[in-house]
């Protein structure tokens, strides 16, 4: 399959948290097939508007975020960078999840002190970052539409995005924007589903190589472990 951009993700490892955020989604990236709704009652919408937005990435959290290679890169360049990574390091252990509303929308969030998770991330980023190409203007300018701080469009410019570095906030995203109280109704629909499913400790224990193909859907590659 040929892809048009590649970026590094966490996605959790198969199993049940897994496949009930496959189906929540409605893709699963691992296998790359659109599965089934789950029957969620009491939604303030129906599932396959409030997913709508993260449906195409597949369950993940965003580490490196999705790129254009550079010219003359190829994707075994990528993956092998990629899989060098990963050998060096352990897993990031952190208290648990937990399912949050940030903003307009919900997500898990990790428990527990994140200075590994974000030193972890920042140096994924740094260390791949000569496999992104430069982004072009009409990508800068549709980024800054946005609006975005000083040390955001910063990052911006250097690393291609703006919320990482200093900007970084992990999380995996389980549904897009929503008004305020169809956040906090879709929280309380969700939340007897997902808190069974939620590990105590979480560890991050690898990071998966992701493809985004010509329908804008993303396809996990490959999984690396840290084994270091």
């Amino acid at each position: 399959m040929n892809f048009t951009r590649y970026a590094i993700y966490y996605t959790p490892a198969p199993g049940p948290l897994a496949d009930f955020g496959a189906a929540w989604l409605g893709w699963d990236a691992d296998a790359g097939r659109s599965v089934p709704h789950p029957q969620v009652p009491d939604l303030p919408a129906p599932v396959e508007e409030i997913t709508a937005t993260p449906r195409k990435y597949g369950l993940h959290a965003t580490i490196k975020p999705p790129f254009r290679a550079a010219p003359d890169t190829s994707p075994d360049e990528i993956e092998a960078a990629l899989a060098g990574f990963c050998a060096g390091r352990g897993p990031v252990v952190l208290d648990g999840l937990d399912l949050a509303q940030l903003g307009r929308f919900l997500a898990l969030r990790p428990r527990g002190s994140e200075t590994a998770l974000n030193a972890m991330a920042a140096e994924a980023v740094r260390g791949l970052d000569a496999f992104r190409a430069p982004l072009t203007d009409p990508e800068i300018a549709r980024r800054r539409a946005a609006g975005l701080s000083p040390a955001q469009d910063a990052l911006l410019l250097r690393y291609g995005y703006p919320f990482v570095m200093e900007e970084f906030r992990f999380h995996i995203t389980l549904t897009g924007k929503l008004p305020k109280a169809q956040a906090r109704q879709t929280a309380k629909a969700l939340a007897p589903h997902l808190a069974p499913l939620l590990p105590a400790p979480f560890t991050i224990d690898g990071l998966s190589l992701m493809g985004e193909d010509e329908a804008g859907r993303f396809h996990v590659i490959s999984r690396h472990a840290f084994t270091g």
